[in-house]
C-alpha cells in the first residue's frame, strides 16, 4: 500500500563520523570553597559568557556528596537567579550516545530547575526543561508539553543520570542507577545545560558532575525513528499520529515499514515511493487513527523492511516511545483561559499560538478571550482588571488562577478539565440582523449543593479580527528563526504587516463587568437548582457575527481575598446559541454599542459607557489616537448639571469611572469633551 503521508525535509549538518568521544566531569575539588566556578574554570560557563558576574555561582563546603566541596543553587527572588550556570558540551550534539550524571541534595518542600540549550549560542532554543517541584516530583517538558513526570528523592543524597539515544532523541532517566522513565524528546538537537533557580524555593546542592558523549559511526543503511507524536488530549478524542523519520545512512530511504502499538491496538502502515535523502528528516503521518484512553500509557512505534532489505545497519535507533497522557473530563466542564496581549508585545505570538492550539486541540472543552492592552482592540476595563493578576506580557489566566506563561496553558488545562464543576451553563439567543440587537440567555444548572458567593458575567469574543489602521501591526521577536519556532510567526517579519494579521479570540467586552453579577444568584443553592438570566447587546457594524462567540462565566468568589476563581463557562457561537432556542429569565441588562459609541472625529477617538443600564458604577471608555485633554460632566435629563471631572492630558485607552452609586434610578447625559469637542451620552441608571 502506498501511504499517503506529508513530507517535511530538514537538512542537517551530519559530523558523526568525524567526532571523537567527550568526556567531562567535575567535583568541584579543585577549587577553593569561595571561589567563582565559572571564573576559574576552563569548561564552566555562564548565561552572560563570561565568569565572575553576577550569574556565576560560588563553590561551597556547607554540603557535599563527595569530598567537601560542592555547587549550591539558591534563589531569593520570586523569578530566579541571578545565577544562571551553563555547562557546554563542546559542540552541538544530534547523534551518537549521551550520558549526563550527578548528585543533587534538594531539602524538603524545596525544588530547582535546569533546561538543554539546543544550540552553542544559549537563549535561542530550549530543547527540554526539567523542574524539581516543591512537592517531590520532576517533570521533563518541551515548550510545556509534559514529557514525563515522576517523584524523585528529597532531603538525601541521589544519583540523577540521563541517557540518550540521540539519534532518535530517546532519553531514560534513572535516578541511583534505576530507571524511572522513558520519552522521546520533540527536538534533537543539544548544545548545553543551563542551570538556573528559578524561583525563591529553589534550593539544590550539586556535586560529582559528568557527561560523556560516544560518537556515531553512519551504516550504509539506516533509518531512525524518532518523535511518534500522539497529542495528548482527552479520554475518547481521537489522535492522528505523525512519526518522523530520520536517515542517518549514506544512501536514500525509498521504503518502510511502521508498526506502532498503543493501548493494546497495533497498526502497520507500509510506507513507499518516497525518496529520503541522507541528512534528512521527514514526517509521515499515518494511516490509522488511535483513541486516546485515560492516564499516561507508552506508544512504541518500530520502523523495519528499509528498501525492503529488512534489518538496516544499526538496530539501535529502530524503536521510538513515547509517553501519551490523557485525562477523563469532568461531565460539563470547559475551561476558560484569559490571555493578556497587545500588538505592541514581540512576544505576544506565543499567546496566539498557543490560544489556537489549545482551540483547535480540545474543541468543546476549551474557550479563551485575548484581552488586548493597547492597541486598537483593546477594551479599557478588561484590560485594566487583567492589570490587576498580571505582571507582564504575554501572561495568562486559566480559570482565574495564578498567571502563567502561555506555554503552560495546557497543563494548567488538563488540571482543570478534571474537576467537576458546580453548575452547567447553556447558551441561547436571539439575533435581529436589521437592528444587530443581540439577545443572549443562559440557563445555570447546579450539579451540587452550594453556599456563599458566585456571580455571573457574559463575554463577547471575535475571530478573525483585522484592519488595516495604525496600530494592527504585530510586534513579533520570532520574525527569522532566532528564537526558535512559533507556530509560523518565524517566517514573517517584524513586525508583522497589518494586512497579514488575522486576531483570534479578541475580547470585545465582558458584561457586567469582570466579577460579574453579584445578583444573579443567591447565597444559598441546590443541586437542581436551574436560573435563566438575560443579557441584550446591539453590536456595531464593524463587528463580524459570523465570527463573535458567547462565553457565560460562573464565577466562584468564595476564596479568602474574595477574588475568586472561575468555576465553568459555556461557549457558542451566535448560530450554535440560536440553535438552542431562547429563554426568558431575570433581566442583567447590556450594551447597545451602536447609540452608546460616539463617532470618530478626525479618526482621533472613541467613546463608549459600560455597563449600560448601570448599577454602582458606570465607565467611560476614551480610545484616544493622540494626546488630548479630557473633561466628563453629569447632567440629568432635564439638562441640570450634577458632576464633573477634569482628567487633564490623557492618551490610549482609559476607563473613567462614574458613581453611579451616588445617582437616583432615571436616565442621564454625559457629556465628554476631548479637546474642546463634545459627546453627549445616554446612561441609564437602575
Amino acid at each position: 500500500m502506498k501511504k499517503i503521508y506529508s513530507l517535511v525535509t530538514v537538512l542537517l549538518v551530519l559530523t558523526y563520523s568525524a567526532m571523537a568521544q567527550v568526556s567531562f566531569s567535575d567535583d568541584f575539588e579543585s577549587y577553593t570553597a569561595g571561589q567563582l566556578l565559572a571564573q576559574n574554570s576552563t569548561t564552566w560557563a555562564t548565561w552572560s559568557g563570561a565568569g565572575g558576574g553576577s550569574d556565576d555561582v560560588a563553590v561551597s563546603n556547607s554540603l557535599a556528596h563527595s569530598g567537601t566541596n560542592s555547587v549550591y543553587l539558591s534563589s531569593t527572588s520570586s523569578t530566579g537567579g541571578p545565577t544562571d550556570l551553563i555547562l557546554p558540551f563542546g559542540s552541538q550534539l544530534n547523534t551518537g550516545d549521551f550520558t549526563f550524571s550527578c548528585w543533587y541534595y534538594i531539602p524538603s518542600g524545596k525544588g530547582g530547575y535546569f533546561n538543554y540549550q539546543a544550540n552553542t549560542i544559549v537563549g535561542q532554543v530550549w530543547a527540554m526543561d526539567v523542574t524539581f517541584n516543591t512537592n517531590g516530583t520532576v517533570d521533563f517538558t518541551n515548550s510545556g508539553t509534559l514529557l514525563l513526570s515522576v517523584s524523585y528523592p528529597q532531603g538525601q543524597w541521589f544519583q540523577f543520570m540521563m541517557t540518550a539515544n540521540l539519534n532518535n532523541a530517546s532519553w531514560n532517566v534513572k535516578f541511583d542507577g534505576v530507571s524511572v522513565g522513558t520519552f522521546s524528546n520533540p527536538v534533537m538537537n543539544i548544545a548545553s545545560m543551563d542551570f538556573f533557580p528559578n524561583d525563591n524555593n529553589a534550593q539544590m546542592y550539586m556535586d560529582d558532575v559528568s557527561f560523556s558523549h560516544v560518537p556515531f559511526t553512519a551504516p550504509a543503511l539506516d533509518a531512525s525513528v524518532m518523535n511518534l507524536n500522539i497529542q495528548n488530549g482527552l479520554a475518547s478524542q481521537n489522535r492522528t499520529p505523525k512519526v518522523d523519520i530520520r536517515n542517518l545512512g549514506t544512501t536514500a530511504i525509498t521504503s518502510f515499514n511502521l508498526t506502532t502499538t498503543y493501548n493494546g491496538s497495533q497498526n502497520t502502515d507500509n510506507i513507499s515511493g518516497v525518496n529520503y535523502a541522507p541528512g534528512s528528516v521527514n514526517t509521515v503521518t499515518l494511516t490509522n487513527t488511535v483513541t486516546l484512553a485515560s492516564g499516561t500509557l507508552q506508544a512504541t512505534t518500530i520502523i523495519s523492511n528499509v528498501n525492503g532489505a529488512g534489518a538496516d545497519g544499526y538496530a539501535g535507533d529502530d524503536t521510538s516511545k513515547s509517553n501519551i497522557t490523557s485525562v477523563t473530563p469532568a461531565p460539563g466542564k470547559i475551561v476558560f483561559a484569559e490571555e493578556a496581549t497587545g500588538t505592541w508585545c514581540q512576544w505576544c505570538p506565543r499567546g496566539a499560538v498557543f490560544m489556537d492550539m489549545m482551540t483547535e486541540k480540545y474543541d468543546g472543552f476549551f474557550a479563551g478571550a485575548a484581552v488586548h492592552n493597547s492597541d486598537p482592540m483593546a477594551d479599557s476595563a478588561y484590560d485594566a482588571n487583567m492589570g490587576n493578576w498580571i505582571t507582564g506580557y504575554p501572561s495568562m489566566l486559566v480559570d482565574r488562577l495564578p498567571k502563567i506563561d502561555p506555554s503552560a496553558v495546557e497543563q494548567d488545562f488538563l488540571n482543570r478539565i478534571v474537576i467537576a464543576p458546580k453548575a452547567i451553563l447553556t447558551n441561547g439567543a436571539q439575533w435581529n440582523i436589521t437592528t444587530r440587537e443581540l439577545k443572549v440567555s443562559i440557563k445555570t444548572k447546579l450539579q451540587s449543593n452550594t453556599t456563599g458567593q458566585y456571580s455571573l458575567a457574559c463575554v463577547l469574543t471575535e475571530d478573525s479580527v483585522h484592519n488595516t489602521g495604525s496600530g494592527w501591526s504585530q510586534s513579533n521577536a520570532y520574525a527569522g528563526g532566532g528564537n526558535g519556532v512559533m507556530g509560523g510567526f518565524e517566517l514573517l517579519p517584524n513586525p508583522v504587516p497589518a494586512a497579514q494579521m488575522n486576531y483570534n479570540h479578541v475580547a470585545r467586552f465582558i458584561y457586567p463587568d469582570f466579577n460579574g453579577s453579584l445578583a444573579a444568584y443567591p447565597m444559598s443553592m441546590s443541586s437542581g437548582d436551574s436560573f435563566i438570566h438575560n443579557f441584550t447587546f446591539t453590536l456595531p457594524a464593524s463587528w463580524d457575527e459570523n465570527q463573535i462567540h458567547i462565553i457565560g462565566v460562573f464565577n466562584d468568589l468564595n476564596n479568602s481575598d474574595g477574588n475568586g476563581s472561575i468555576d465553568n463557562v459555556s461557549t457558542t457561537t451566535i448560530d450554535e446559541a440560536l440553535s438552542n432556542g431562547y429563554w426568558n429569565g431575570t433581566d442583567l441588562g447590556g450594551i447597545d454599542f451602536l447609540n452608546s459609541v460616539s463617532s470618530a472625529i478626525n479618526n482621533d477617538y472613541k467613546i463608549y459607557i459600560y455597563p449600560n443600564p448601570a448599577t454602582q458604577e458606570s465607565f467611560v471608555n476614551v480610545s484616544l489616537q493622540k494626546a488630548s485633554d479630557v473633561v466628563i460632566s453629569v447632567y440629568s435629563v432635564d439638562g441640570k448639571f450634577l458632576q464633573k471631572k477634569n482628567y487633564g492630558t490623557l492618551n490610549g485607552n482609559s476607563a473613567l469611572p462614574i458613581e453611579t452609586s451616588l445617582l437616583s434610578s432615571g436616565v442621564y447625559m454625559i457629556e465628554i469633551s476631548v479637546n474642546g469637542v463634545k459627546e453627549t451620552l445616554r446612561l441609564v441608571k437602575q
